[in-house]
């Protein structure tokens, strides 16, 4: 090259490296102080999809969403930011398609899709006081060649599984090397997936857990892959958006599933004791410690507050209306720390039972206070578990949360019942005989209690719940976790056992978690299968010996894990989909959510293998073996030698082989049948169904030999319907309203009854204070001849005699009412009056409640003696109707004119619904008093508690958390309604 072009080509370079260059751009600052997420059914909720920003106002996420219809919000990770199109109703979001956001809380927004795809959600906060959001679909990448996962495989084994519709789904099962000690498998399925991903999956077998050799690769395979997701579920750390800024907190716990990264009380309770306490005790102590909790930093108990000084007790983290006591199913507590109990090894044990004993103590003390009714003998509050009220309660039900709070539920009612016998025994064995007698005698009370009065003869089954205050009759609706846990306590004897489980409907894929269904609701409580409920109705079908109940659990168990390649949350119940894709009703599509390695579906698993097949449970005194095997099960699960053993089993420092010696016939057609028990060696010798503790070795082996199957005639309620069609065959009717109740010329209350738009054939059952009083009424006009001075009225629909019934209508009273505003001069409280605003259009007690705040009404009189109902009229707005932990929970009393108390006890003032404008107010929870018209009277209202005065709660993001307790509502007056 040219030296003058070479010197040139340097001065070039030195001038370009020197010349001063342009200032840089500054970088644009982000518009939103706080991140925000795309949370939705697609992510459990969670915080999993960030919407990161771009520049120019712009933030994006791409989310990969398998078919459904999603219900989603964006949000904050601490919901105090929460945007939806459209605050007053849900809207179906269309692609490409620009929607201003309401910055404020509201009902969910939803997307719809027929197949997986990546969505786009944008979100323009340019303008930062209206954001847009706009959703778009990306490309499908390029299909990749599918492999055979099974190639090479040394052993196979396929389930085929019938579809509701005539097809055929299959689930393989694979294995590299059969006769390895630690087998890995290969695990795929036709039936498309709820979530995205293969439609394949391995995993391996854990040399520190137990493992089955039956004979049957598949069923082996199952259980393997339940004790990998019991794995998978235990980690070091959890974390929910709602708590510690979303940050990890520390704790060597099982999480709830894949797509619930915390502990939650009930889920973890039942899993534990279903099956994950036997296998892991240490991480289930772990977790329930730390759903236990004392008041926090600056709470001082209240006066009528019962317990220790520190208030230990169980967190109620879930619920309606702002937690606890509208729901009190914290006690489901109980179940997993007596398994606990009995799997801890022994010097473990008594600290944990001297804690347990104290939490339990001070649960129930409060429990009695804040969610017992003295009529009834029964606790009140929410069903355990199924808290969408939507799904499972009338459709009024949701804006008026105290009748929820009022009503008492079956399974709340046993949890309850498991949580006082088992402090009972606890206080025996720590000397404390008057504690263990007053726990005791309660629970025999309550158990005599729930026999009583939600027994229902006609049904033969236990309602599932009783109707709100001001009715109070035991409904026509059932549910199998209420059913099942009455069996599996004992609270049904053996007679009405076996009329449940002869009575309980099932479907052609296994039991419905509630009975009838809810029209109108999409798949999740209601029209849905739980494998959680379907291990404890196995377990309610193996005490009452009933094998047609049992092949059903059995059958649904193993087709859900095979089927889904997971223990998943929940099923559509009539066809076994993780997801039912009506695409004529996308409202309808559902289960609406679910996850993968659900918590109490792998626990469900594991203890139908350990518990029900093999039969190995632990006792305080040591273990029984009780295996239930059926002819089915044998023939479907079990090799052609009718050998299977579960290896491996550690109990209490203990490793033990169980072998069942079943008969050798591999047949596949028999009639229903159980194998009874011949003989039981341990060690090689004989041994009987109970062994203690100190008969067994560091290694152990049990053998089991049966004999011939005993034939099972029992019979079974079995039904069937289009999953797609609202069919009455297994629908409840819509519940009626009273279009209107006046009086007749004699003064007789004549109550006009309507449907919204029932089919033909629907008729009316009118309830006078809870009891029937009219049948079979066509709608229309219906007159009370019978009708004492004071009542309360509801109406219940039906499709026809004997068929099913809907939820009753909210209550009408005809009883003299007081009714006093918090403007009367009668009214002195510590907060002053507030007038009307764009949300509120009365003057009211604004915030009030505080734990140091007062009210009270002076001079109240009624105009004549009788038994009143006195009520507080309020508004809480702290939470939505169906998050939170700042439920009003106060004391009130009723004083004479001398200042003796007439009447005291906890009232609950739960979130409210909160309107555009014009908010409604609602009434309290009711306090039972009886008053004479010639007498004056006084009523005060001071504080309680709530779950937001607890340490647990500290960290948590809305009221009632990191700003401090939260127990405050607006109160616009009192009411005094005459009853009965």
């Amino acid at each position: 090259m040219n030296k003058t072009v070479i010197a040139l080509a340097a001065l070039l370079a030195v001038l370009v490296l020197t010349a001063p260059t342009a200032p840089a751009a500054p970088a644009e600052a982000v518009p939103l102080k706080y991140d925000i997420y795309v949370r939705g059914a697609f992510n459990g909720w969670g915080t999993d999809n960030l919407l990161a920003y771009k520049g120019k106002g712009i933030y994006e996420a791409d989310v990969l969403v398998s078919p459904g219809n999603h219900a989603f919000k964006i949000g904050s990770k601490d919901w105090s930011a929460e945007w939806v199109a459209d605050p007053a109703a849900s809207v179906r979001v269309d692609l490409e398609r620009a929607y201003p956001l309401a910055t404020q809380a509201g009902p969910e927004d939803y997307l719809f899709t027929r197949q997986t795809a990546t969505f786009r959600f944008r979100v323009d906060v340019s303008d930062r006081a209206r954001p847009v959001l706009s959703v778009t679909r990306l490309p499908a990448p390029a299909q990749t060649a599918t492999l055979d996962p099974h190639k090479d495989a040394a052993a196979t084994r396929t389930l085929d599984f019938a579809t509701w519709d005539g097809k055929q789904e299959h689930a393989r099962f694979s294995s590299p090397d059969p006769a390895a000690p630690l087998r890995t498998y290969v695990h795929s399925t036709t039936m498309q997936l709820r979530d995205p991903g293969p439609q394949f999956a391995s995993y391996q077998e854990d040399a520190a857990l137990p493992r089955v050799r039956s004979g049957n690769l598949a069923f082996d395979a199952l259980f393997a892959l339940a004790v990998h997701e019991m794995r998978q579920d235990s980690v070091k750390e959890i974390r929910d958006g709602n708590y510690n800024g979303n940050a990890p907190i520390p704790c060597d716990c099982f999480e709830t599933g894949e797509k619930w990264h915390y502990v939650w009380t009930r889920d973890l309770s039942y899993a534990a004791e279903l099956g994950l306490a036997m296998l892991d005790p240490q991480r289930v102590r772990n977790s329930l410690e730390f759903k236990l909790s004392g008041w926090r930093d600056g709470v001082t108990k209240a006066a009528h507050v019962a317990g220790t000084a520190d208030g230990l007790q169980i967190v109620q983290d879930t619920g309606s209306g702002g937690s606890w006591p509208v729901s009190t199913d914290r006690v489901t507590w109980a179940f997993a720390a007596e398994e606990t109990l009995n799997n801890l090894a022994p010097a473990e044990r008594p600290a944990f039972a001297a804690r347990a004993l104290q939490a339990l103590s001070n649960t129930i003390e409060n429990d009695r206070l804040a969610a017992f009714d003295q009529a009834t003998g029964l606790y009140t509050g929410e069903e355990s578990f199924l808290d969408w009220r939507d799904q499972s309660y009338a459709a009024w039900i949701p804006s008026d949360l105290a009748s929820m709070a009022s009503s008492a539920a079956l399974s709340t009612n046993v949890a309850h019942y498991k949580a006082l016998t088992l402090a009972a025994q606890l206080a025996r064995e720590q000397g404390d005989p008057a504690r263990a007698k007053r726990y005791g005698d309660w629970a025999a009370a309550l158990k005599r209690s729930i026999n009583t009065r939600l027994w229902l003869p006609d049904e033969g089954m236990y309602s599932s719940l009783t109707a709100a205050h001001f009715d109070g009759a035991p409904l026509h609706k059932f549910d199998w976790l209420g059913q099942a846990l009455a069996i599996v306590t004992g609270v049904a004897d053996g007679e009405r056992a076996r009329s449940i489980l002869a009575r309980y409907p099932h479907g052609p894929m296994g039991a419905p978690v509630i009975w009838p269904q809810q029209q109108g609701m999409p798949v999740y409580h209601n029209r849905a299968m739980w494998p959680f409920v379907t291990a404890y109705g196995l377990r309610a079908a193996a005490l009452g010996r009933h094998a047609g109940v049992a092949d059903a659990a059995y059958d649904a168990l193993i087709r859900g894990a095979a089927l889904n390649l997971s223990n998943m949350e929940n099923l559509e119940w009539l066809s076994g989909q993780p997801v039912l894709l009506d695409e004529a009703h996308p409202e309808l599509i559902g289960p609406v959510i679910n996850s993968r390695r659900q918590l109490w579906s792998v626990g469900g698993y594991i203890g139908m293998v350990v518990r029900n097949v093999f039969g190995v449970s632990a006792t305080a005194a040591g273990i029984r073996l009780q295996p239930f095997v059926t002819t089915r099960l044998r023939a479907g699960m079990i090799g052609a030698d009718g050998v299977a053993t579960l290896r491996n089993l550690r109990l209490r420092g203990h490793a033990i082989d169980v072998t069942l010696h079943l008969p050798a016939d591999a047949g596949s057609n028999h009639a229903a049948g159980i194998y009874a028990v011949e003989g039981i060696l341990l060690n090689g010798q004989p041994a009987g169904p109970d062994i203690r503790w100190d008969q067994l070795r560091a290694e152990n082996t049990i053998e089991i030999r049966f004999g011939k199957a005993a034939a099972d005639a029992q019979p079974m309620r079995r039904v069937q319907a289009d999953p797609y069609r609202e069919d009455p065959a297994v629908f409840g009717p819509r519940e009626p309203v009273v279009k209107s109740m006046t009086r007749d010329a004699a003064g007789h209350p004549v109550l006009t009854v309507g449907g919204p738009g029932e089919a033909a054939g629907v008729t009316y059952n009118v309830y006078r204070d809870g009891k029937p009083v009219a049948q079979g009424l066509a709608a229309g006009a219906w007159t009370d001849r019978g009708a004492p001075a004071n009542a309360c009225y509801a109406v219940e629909a039906q499709f026809g005699a004997g068929a099913n019934r809907s939820h009753h209508s909210q209550p009408l009273c005809i009883g003299s009412v007081v009714d006093i505003a918090a403007t009367d001069a009668r009214v002195a409280a510590s907060v002053a009056l507030a007038g009307p605003n764009a949300r509120f259009a009365e003057t009211h007690l604004a915030n009030w409640g505080k734990p140091d705040d007062h009210f009270a009404v002076r001079d109240v009189r009624v105009p004549q003696d009788g038994d009143y109902a006195v009520q507080v009229r309020y508004h809480n707005g702290a939470n939505q109707v169906n998050l939170g932990i700042s439920g009003g929970v106060k004391w009130l009393t009723v004083k004479d004119g001398a200042g003796a108390i007439v009447a005291q006890g906890v009232v609950q003032l739960p979130h409210a619904r909160i309107d555009k404008a014009n908010t409604p107010t609602v009434f309290s929870t009711p306090l039972a008093a009886k008053l004479a018209a010639h007498a004056s009277y006084r009523i005060e209202m001071s504080d309680f508690f709530n779950m937001s005065y607890l340490e647990s709660n500290s960290s948590f993001s809305a009221a009632g958390g990191v700003e401090g307790p939260s127990n405050r509502f607006d109160i616009y007056g009192v009411r005094l309604l005459r009853v009965r």
